[in-house]
């Protein structure tokens, strides 16, 4: 049988890291007589929130970059590439992305998508796909759930 932090660490890991550092905060409050290193050990247990929730970011945002080129560049022979590169940003995210993710993903998918985008506008131009590139949308064109959805692909 599990204990709740340990279901938490199996079902959400992001969300175990943040309770976990907080109870440990909590803990250190009570000034406890052990031989723990209690700023080291919260600071290391916020880390590895932090670095999931990075992976995340970036895979998304790549995730939207070939998005964004499969949908609006008419070059054909990159596109098996692309494609190749979102089967494997969907693989990362289906592994990487907790509900807890989930909800501040969606909350930063305009910022994230901002990014892509500048990147998309810059790797479009150095191809000479000016055209292209000043037809990206200024928001975000992919709901979340498609975003995610390993069966679905934009077209031209």
């Amino acid at each position: 049988m599990h204990s709740v932090p340990a279901k938490l660490y199996d079902e959400d890991f992001y969300a175990w890291t943040k309770d976990q550092a907080r109870a440990l905060a909590e803990l250190a409050a009570t000034r406890p007589n052990a031989p723990i290193d209690f700023p080291h050990l919260i600071e290391e247990v916020e880390d590895l929130g932090r670095s999931a929730r990075n992976a995340v970011r970036s895979q998304l945002r790549r995730l939207l970059e070939h998005l964004l080129k499969l949908a609006y560049s008419p070059a054909s022979e990159p596109r098996r590439g692309w494609l190749a590169t979102v089967d494997q940003s969907r693989l990362e995210l289906r592994d990487l992305l907790t509900p807890t993710l989930r909800l501040e993903i969606d909350a930063e998918l305009p910022r994230l998508y901002r990014d892509a985008r500048l990147l998309t506008i810059r790797r479009l131009t150095e191809f000479g796909e000016d055209e292209a590139a000043a037809r990206l949308p200024d928001a975000c064109p992919f709901p979340i759930d498609r975003l995610l959805d390993p069966d679905w692909y934009p077209t031209p």
